[in-house]
């Protein structure tokens, strides 16, 4: 696999192998390795989109910020003038793999850990639900009659 699009903190990036990129800043310390979700793969054939069987692998560089930003806000004729900045907080990530995973593995995991699931569900007896009064339909008020006398 020549490439890949991943997604990160909502953002879709475009990575190749030994890639490295800005990202926005991820909770994860520095050399710590972690798995994208990887939206489509491609370059070598037919593109696939989200395949299953593949995965891509990054690792944490370090914590960065970016450069200063700077905001004026200003309005004629009325001394109005306001300053601020902003620097983004970063995290350079290095892709280190694009490739193939074993699917076998993560089965019998998920297999695992509803086979203990259950057991605990089962344990729980339900409440029984609690009787309801009889409702008893309120009295509609009487309609008005209307007299010959009020028409005249």
């Amino acid at each position: 696999m020549s490439y890949a699009i991943i997604s990160i903190g909502g953002k879709q990036y475009r990575v190749r192998e030994g890639e490295r990129l800005l990202v926005d800043r991820l909770d994860a310390e520095d050399g710590k390795t972690f798995a994208p979700t990887v939206l489509l793969v491609g370059g070598d054939g037919e593109p696939q989109l989200s395949p299953k069987d593949v995965a891509v692998t990054a690792r944490v560089v370090g914590q960065q910020r970016g450069p200063k930003i700077r905001i004026g806000k200003y309005r004629q004729r009325t001394g109005f003038r306001r300053h601020t900045g902003f620097r983004a907080a970063l995290t350079q990530i290095e892709i280190e793999s694009i490739g193939a995973t074993k699917a076998r593995v993560a089965k019998p995991k998920a297999a695992e850990a509803t086979t203990e699931e259950q057991p605990k569900a089962a344990a729980k007896p339900k409440a029984a639900p609690k009787p309801k009064a009889a409702a008893q339909p309120k009295p509609k008020p009487a309609a008005k009659k209307e007299s010959k006398e009020d028409e005249g």
